[in-house]
């Protein structure tokens, strides 16, 4: 059962993956009439072509037990342009898609990508991944602080750095295994990945800075083209 939901999700984890981790999600905004705004139809119309392909892929991986996506618009008019993955209690997963962020968008392929990307992250893993990653680095980290004789404060410290570090870790090489599964997925839903990709010429480029988040952005147009041509030579 598929479900595109245009509302403000309550989310029952707090485990994310995606372009930047919110503060957290705020109360509904948004000036009546909203759902009127073709931008908004726009979204509804990819993502009903989205979800399903990222659902069938998704099943076809077999490496998670819930493919059933929910597509969310958080419309709070002051939250930053995000998107993320996330999931419920329940484990079922959740894409989170700002209204600034919409409105970003200068295309139904950049708006495909998104959701391919994000999509992406919940296919391959990456909150498991992540979670596993921070509890290493944090095991290592408080276990030096005690065999050096640090407090019991300095435990505290080092595992939560430890935490912090292991979770950033992998997470460039998350970014870019999404970006090639994305494109994937944009492309089998009839949509243009290398124009979708175009956003990112409009993002800073955060460079490759030692445990970024985040890979240069000449790196993650690199991937799409590399898997894009993949694609068109297989077909």
């Amino acid at each position: 059962m598929r479900r595109i939901v245009m509302l403000l999700a309550g989310l029952g984890t707090a485990l994310l993956a995606g372009c930047t981790l919110p503060s957290g999600l705020p109360g509904p905004g948004g000036a009546p009439g909203w759902e009127a705004n073709p931008v908004y139809a726009t979204f509804t119309e990819v993502a009903g072509r989205i979800e399903p392909v990222a659902e069938r892929i998704c099943r076809r991986e077999g490496a998670v037990r819930d493919c059933n996506f929910e597509i969310v618009i958080d419309r709070n008019p002051n939250q930053p342009p995000n998107a993320y993955q996330s999931v419920t209690d329940s484990g079922r997963p959740v894409l989170t898609v700002t209204a600034t962020l919409i409105e970003e968008m200068q295309n139904q392929d950049e708006l495909a990508f998104v959701l391919g990307h994000e999509a992406s992250h919940h296919i391959l893993g990456h909150l498991d991944r992540q979670q596993a990653n921070a509890e290493a680095g944090a095991a290592i980290f408080a276990g030096l602080a005690e065999l050096t004789g640090g407090s019991q404060a300095d435990v505290q410290s080092a595992l939560e750095l430890g935490a912090a570090v292991g979770a950033r870790s992998y997470s460039k090489d998350f970014e870019l295994e999404a970006d090639a599964l994305g494109t994937v997925i944009t492309f089998d839903a009839g949509y243009d990945p290398l124009k979708g990709a175009e956003y990112f010429t409009r993002l800073p480029d955060p460079g490759n800075r030692f445990l970024g988040t985040h890979p240069p952005n000449a790196a993650r147009v690199q991937i799409v083209q590399m898997t894009l041509q993949q694609l068109k030579a297989a077909r």
